[in-house]
Parts: structure tokens; sequence; C-alpha cells
């Protein structure tokens, strides 16, 4: 009797291939030719940039998990704070302050991710809220840490590498945070292409089944809010670096609110829709507020609904349903 054949590798379910396509690799020479279409807006650029670093973050967990937050900004205060505190006390070298930051920030993360994954929808919103409330609070209470409602001010940095230093052009500091996000992408699509990001969309899609297959989902959990607090925490660090200097507005619902405007923009659970919404919402809050100032809340709202209305998925959602459609058309 014959032994029952052994599929061969192609027969195989396979993982999604992390390997970036030609319209991702434009999509960064896009970012990287800004630096010099448009040299007298890389503030801006470096801004959206860490924007999206930051809506990134917050994209691993409620596109790929299904947490939803209200207080991410509390792991991206806490990076800026330690990034910031840094380079007051005498260690201004760029890199290993961005490190710190993260790590601060993913340390924080995983302290409060146990409470945090705990109950539904409306806790977590009530849970992350107060966190970032009560760290608001705590910065505001620790003048001498933080520089309270003024601000932690002389945070003076070196130059990154011994050679290029942060000036007012923002051209180091465009080109820092390009390297910085495209380093943290290439972790974050990994992460979503392998075992443990399947995992996590079984988890959004059906918490209750996935303990049946031996998945062990508050771990899981558990770890991706972690490795999340730690990219906002990088994103907050970058922020401080930039800048040189931080406000409890790192810590404020706004910032939070932001966020999930920007994901509801670009679309949630694409990666890509974190930069793209990023970017729209930062170009359009510029334009708009120097073309209206007193109205200009008024033109961004209307945006959002017409995105939310016009295309599913935000963006990138609606793209893909004209791209669809365009094909499917008979030629």
């Amino acid at each position: 009797m014959s032994s029952p054949a052994v599929p061969t590798i192609d027969q195989r379910a396979h993982l999604p291939n992390d390997r970036l396509r030609a319209i991702e690799i434009a999509f960064w020479l896009v970012a990287a030719a800004a630096f010099f279409v448009f040299p007298q807006h890389r503030v801006l650029g470096s801004q959206i940039l860490i924007t999206g670093l930051f809506a990134l973050s917050l994209d691993l967990i409620l596109g790929y998990a299904g947490i939803v937050s209200l207080g991410h900004a509390a792991y991206f205060g806490m990076g800026a704070y330690a990034a910031g505190v840094l380079a007051v006390k005498g260690w201004g070298e760029p890199l290993t302050g961005l490190i710190a930051a993260g790590a601060v920030g993913a340390i924080v993360g995983f302290a409060t991710s146990f409470l945090v994954v705990r109950g539904g929808d409306l806790a977590r919103l009530m849970v992350t809220l107060g966190i970032g409330l009560m760290l608001y609070e705590a910065a505001n209470q620790l003048p001498s840490i933080t520089g309270g409602a003024d601000g932690l001010s002389g945070v003076t940095m070196s130059k990154l590498f011994g050679v290029w230093g942060f000036d007012l052009s923002g051209s180091t500091a465009y080109v820092y945070s390009l390297a910085v996000l495209f380093a943290m992408f290439l972790f974050a699509r990994r992460l979503v292409a392998s075992p443990f990001g399947l995992s996590l969309r079984g988890v959004r899609e059906n918490v209750k089944r996935m303990p049946a297959i031996g998945s062990p989902v508050g771990r899981r959990l558990v770890a991706v809010y972690t490795i999340s607090a730690g990219m906002a925490g990088v994103a907050g660090g970058l922020l401080a670096q930039t800048t040189q200097f931080v406000g409890l507005d790192v810590f404020g619902f706004p910032r939070s609110a932001d966020l999930m405007i920007i994901l509801v923009l670009g679309g949630t659970g694409r990666l890509y829709g974190a930069l793209v919404g990023a970017a729209v919402f930062m170009i359009a809050h510029h334009w708009l507020s120097d073309w209206n100032p007193i109205y200009w809340q008024f033109w961004l709202g209307l945006l959002l609904v017409v995105v939310v209305l016009w295309g599913r998925g935000g963006i990138l959602g609606a793209l893909d349903g004209f791209v669809t459609r365009f094909r499917g058309k008979p030629r």
C-alpha cells in the first residue's frame, strides 16, 4: 500500500508576501522626492511623517487587532518627554534618545495593556481615555521634570551622526523622520504578514473562536498593544527631537481624536491608510486654515463626511473599489 503523497510547497498555504511592490516603491520615492520639490515645506513634511508613524502605531491595534483607543497619545507623550528630558539633562544624541523614547512608551504600554484588553469596546475607550487624562495631569503637576504648563524647553539635540544638525529649515528633520518612518513601517509590515499578524486578524474577526484553535488571545493582545505603544513612543521622541520642545498637548485628547480621524480618512487595517490619512489630514488642515482661518473646521468636517460616505474603507478603500470596477469592465 503506497503512502499518501506529501503536498508540495506550491500546494501549501502561504503567508502574505511582505515584499514591497512597485507601487509601494513609488510611494516612498514620492515621499523622498518631496524633500527636493517642496523645500519650503520641509518642516510641515516632517510633521506629516511623524504623524504618519503615530497613526501607524494605532492602526496596528485598531485595524488589525480591533482594539479601540481614545488615549493613544499617552504613549506618544511618554516618548516625547523621555527624549526631551534626556536632551535637557545633557544626552542629546538622537538615535539613542529615540530608542529610549520607544522603550519608555513600550514599558508604559505593557503596564497598562492588562487594563485595556479587558472588557469590550466601550470599556476600552473609557480606560484608554482615562490613562491619557491621568498622564496629562501628572505631567502638569511635575513642573520640575516636565516644565508643567510652560512646557519642556531647553531641548538641545546633538548633530545626527555628528554631521547633520537640526536647523530651522527642517532639512535634517525631514530626512531623519522619513528614515525612521520607513524602518518602522517595514517592521510593521513584516509583523502583520507573520503568523502573529494573521492571528491578530483572527482575534479581530472572531475573538471567541480563536481560543478554540489554541491561540492565546490575551497574550496576543498584550503583545501587540506593547509594540504599538513603543511605536507611538518613537513618534513622540521624533517630535521632541525635531521641534526641540515638548508641551502638555502631547498628552492631549485632541491628538488622540485627530488620530482616529486620520485612520478613518486613510482606511484602517491597511498600514498605508495611516500614512495617506496623515498626509491628507495635515495638508488639508494647513491649507484650509490659511484659506479660511475662521471656518476651516467646517470644510475639514465636510471632507471627512464625503470620504466616509463615498469610499467604504477610507481613501484607500475607495481607490480599491474604483480599481476593481475598472478592471471588471468589458473591453
